[in-house]
């Protein structure tokens, strides 16, 4: 297995070189490594801020745009059923229980051409641009910086405390250097 990147360019109000792409292929693998996430697919879209914003109300109820979105595939909560396909529309259903543990029904579901989906990720170039001449650094930093955040937010991480924050952004740059992308 692997971790996967599918993106799209909803925008078009800045380009999107290839080698910033490549960029963050590298970055979710660093990431990945990181965080011991060796599978699964992460769904990147780029938008203007008036989808942005349109999004952000509508699914935080925030009226106003913003840089980055996460949408978690992974959030299943108490007593939830979360479906993970297989090959031949085969699948396996693990129901979780009250105190986590797992339960089992169904085929093994092990097949290298699916990845089970970690989430979306939408970014707002025009955005990340601002932020990029404001805080001094290149648009491609800021990309990858967005979108280590948004990964982190997919698996788990949050920053509503100063604690989490302080973490979370502490992981964000590790892997940002990592990737040669120090500000």
């Amino acid at each position: 297995m692997t971790l996967k990147l599918e993106w799209s360019n909803e925008q078009s109000v800045h380009e999107i070189p290839p080698e910033w792409i490549v960029r963050l292929k590298e970055l979710l693998k660093i990431a990945g490594e990181e965080e011991g996430v060796t599978d699964g697919e992460v769904a990147l879209t780029f938008v203007d801020d008036e989808r942005i914003h349109e999004l952000n109300r509508e699914y935080r109820g925030i009226d106003r745009p913003t840089d980055v979105l996460s949408f978690a595939m992974r959030e299943a909560g108490e007593d939830e059923i979360a479906i993970i396909y297989g090959s031949d529309d085969e699948y396996e259903v693990i129901e979780e229980t009250v105190d986590g543990a797992e339960v089992e029904d169904g085929e093994d579901g092990d097949d290298d051409s699916f990845s089970e989906p970690l989430g979306d990720i939408i970014i707002s170039v025009p955005k990340a641009f601002a932020q990029a001449e404001e805080y001094g650094h290149s648009p491609e930093r800021e990309l990858g910086f967005l979108f280590v955040h948004g990964f982190l937010h997919l698996i788990g991480y949050d920053h509503g405390s100063e604690d989490e924050e302080k973490e979370m952004f502490g992981k964000q740059e590790n892997i940002l250097n990592k990737a040669g992308l120090s500000r």
